[in-house]
């Protein structure tokens, strides 16, 4: 028996009393990065627009419960008020800002100066503007309608570059300020059947780029977020060749990472202040260092990918 406990005990002290610290120093770090949000985030206004579903929404939860003022931007009014009273009801210690519900269709761009203008009456100032609001495709390119391809353009890239362009002249007479764009892993790689999404992913890669080295010079911060399969509605809403909406939940979104998951990921690449930020898996990730590194294997892969389907 005696030999037991000397064993016992020869346990704890090698393997137990390290594990006792290392959860000690997890538990710390946890701490120390909680508080470190919510210094960074409270009484900050946070502009997210395709607030009313998906990562969005849980962007919305997460910067109010560090004590954002939210500003829930979609087209979708009835599910903004939902996502406001959820967030309201919420149950949380420290101090909050009553979230703002304002409507904004990206695809009108004669809504983007008014839109921005109601926000700095209603709360004065924009800290940070989230560009998440954008649309699906699902299509091969030889039946998808130019018409198609403009509206996504549209709503993905010309109605975020709208929305920063009229948010920028503030920030940069701030000298302060933080913009984030919510693109895609396929605004790093291209996939068959996804044209128009992924061109306009592509295109909000280069735009952020240039303003994050455009915006240096006025401390203004730009994060680019690359997402892989989330599990939203997103190829649900997608359009198709003809623009009418796919209805169908791929098995990979429906696989993929929880909203509030990535929007975790998100807020914490947005208070580190990155540049960059891929929330994916691995095949994903595999995929992007396959076209840099390896393009001609990754054309056939693709190639025999299209031939599938």
């Amino acid at each position: 028996m005696n030999d037991y406990l000397v064993a016992f005990t020869k346990y704890l002290k090698h393997v137990g009393l390290p594990l006792a610290v290392g959860i000690v120093v997890w538990k710390l770090s946890s701490c120390l990065s909680r508080r470190k949000r919510r210094v960074a985030l409270q009484g900050k206004v946070v502009v997210i627009t395709g607030a009313s579903s998906g990562i969005g929404e849980a962007l919305a939860h997460a910067f109010y419960e560090q004590g954002s003022k939210v500003v829930l931007a979609s087209r979708r009014i009835s599910e903004l008020e939902r996502v406001k009273q959820e967030l309201v009801a919420k149950t949380i210690i420290e101090p909050t800002l009553e979230p703002v519900v304002l409507p904004l269709d990206l695809a009108d761009f004669d809504q983007i100066e008014p839109f921005v203008q109601k926000v700095y009456e209603l709360c004065g100032d924009i800290h940070i503007l989230i560009n998440n609001g954008g649309v699906s495709h699902r299509g091969s390119i030889l039946h998808t309608k130019t018409e198609v391809h403009k509206q996504i353009m549209s709503i993905n890239y010309f109605g975020a570059v709208a929305l920063t362009s009229a948010v920028l002249p503030k920030m940069v007479k701030n000298k302060s300020g933080h913009i984030a764009f919510i693109s895609s892993v396929q605004g790093l790689i291209a996939i068959p059947d996804r044209s128009a999404y992924a061109a306009s992913k592509h295109a909000m890669q280069a735009f952020g780029d240039c303003l994050r080295a455009e915006m240096h010079q006025h401390n203004i911060n730009v994060t680019m977020i690359s997402p892989g399969y989330v599990r939203t509605a997103v190829s649900l809403n997608a359009f198709t060749g003809s623009g009418e909406a796919h209805g169908v939940m791929d098995p990979s979104t429906d696989a993929g990472f929880t909203p509030e998951y990535t929007a975790s990921r998100i807020l914490d690449s947005i208070v580190s202040k990155q540049n960059e930020l891929i929330v994916s898996q691995f095949m994903s990730r595999f995929a992007i260092f396959l076209r840099h590194t390896m393009p001609a294997i990754y054309f056939r892969i693709m190639a025999k990918r299209a031939n599938r389907t």
